[in-house]
């Protein structure tokens, strides 16, 4: 088998799915990228056994065939090579003959036969939305997913889906964010949970366009489908906690800040916090806040305040400055609302100006004070 590839467009391919090979796999072929030869078009295709994904490229090829390429080799030749055409030959042993302009290169291959089967898209239930409404979903979810492997449910983003529009929620138990995009109309009422990994490496395939993707799933994978770029992900099989029982229905204290000012405050104050708990300490008074925190152990202390539109009464609270600076970021207008309660119940942090067809709901858990 041979064909001819542009190196250029070869690797820039390939960076969108490298993401999916593990460092450390169980099987050596899942280091691999499975190359798919036929009729002018090679599809690469990649695998950790969870999560597959596979792009597509004109090239030029009088045969068809496959094989299988060691990943990082080709990977880290390919960010080497200035743009040019690069022509692969492939022998009936599987060793690979790669000819530049000025060099050639030899790899050994593997037996495409080994490589592992995709799952089969079967009773799929379809819907489309724009790449840049996903896109923009899974950014101001996924921060907030755990690492904790011991709830599964948390590790990933909760998808709920109905009529009215798509809803997303993210949770690692000491905050939770819920977005929603009204002008996506989905088929049915349903939801699952889609883990992080191919979530991440979703964001980062496809583009912020308004162009329109295809997402289907079945009651254990997730298909997502844009242009040449194609991801199946298996489904996390675990319950999502009922987040709608933590949300305060009656917070009725009003904190408004300039976003950018308030998250800039956290940055250097949290410097002198606790390298353990983030904690900073909130003091709300009138048209003023302060922070503050404190590392005992060092004897590191930091202070600031700042203006503010507060309606309410007087209130200390104090929460994970780390938390908060993440979440801010995720608000994209220029103050932000905090609703607060009492300095032992959840806040809740919205922006101020939204779009007509999405809404951004942001809770955190306060910590204890230190006294």
């Amino acid at each position: 088998m041979k064909f001819i590839a542009s190196s250029s467009t070869l690797l820039r391919q390939l960076q969108h799915i490298a993401g999916v090979i593990n460092a450390n796999t169980v099987l050596p072929i899942l280091e691999d990228f499975l190359f798919e030869v036929e009729k002018n078009k090679l599809t690469v295709v990649a695998t950790d056994l969870e999560t597959v994904m596979r792009v597509q490229l004109d090239i030029e090829a009088k045969d068809s065939g496959k094989v299988c390429i060691p990943a990082r080799i080709l990977i880290d030749s390919l960010k080497n090579l200035p743009d040019q055409p690069l022509t692969f030959n492939i022998d009936k042993n599987f060793a690979i003959e790669i000819t530049s302009d000025n060099g050639k290169y030899k790899v050994m291959g593997e037996n495409p036969d080994n490589f592992p089967k995709e799952p089969a898209a079967d009773d799929t239930t379809s819907f489309t939305m724009a790449a840049s409404a996903l896109v923009t979903a899974i950014n101001k979810t996924i921060f907030a997913t755990s690492s904790d492997d011991l709830r599964p449910a948390m590790t990933g983003v909760f998808f709920e889906l109905d009529k009215k529009g798509l809803q997303c929620v993210a949770t690692d138990a000491h905050r939770l964010v819920r977005y929603k995009r009204t002008e996506v109309k989905c088929p049915k009422t349903d939801s699952f949970i889609v883990p992080r990994k191919p979530l991440s490496l979703l964001k980062a395939a496809i583009p912020v366009t308004d162009e329109e993707i295809t997402v289907s799933y079945n009651n254990n994978h997730l298909f997502v489908r844009h242009g040449s770029t194609q991801m199946s992900c298996r489904l996390i099989d675990a319950r999502f906690p009922d987040y709608k029982v933590v949300i305060p229905t009656e917070n009725p204290y009003r904190l408004t800040v300039n976003k950018n000012d308030f998250q800039s405050a956290l940055r250097r104050v949290s410097i002198f916090s606790n390298k353990s708990t983030n904690q900073v300490a909130l003091n709300i008074s009138g048209s003023e806040l302060q922070l503050a925190a404190q590392d005992v152990d060092f004897s590191f202390e930091g202070n600031e305040r700042m203006k503010c539109s507060y309606d309410g009464e007087d209130m200390m609270i104090a929460f994970n400055a780390k938390f908060l600076i993440e979440m801010l970021s995720v608000a994209e207008s220029d103050e932000v609302t905090m609703e607060l309660s009492t300095p032992t119940k959840a806040g809740i942090i919205k922006p101020t100006e939204k779009e007509d067809n999405e809404e951004l709901l942001m809770l955190v858990m306060p910590l204890m004070l230190n006294q």
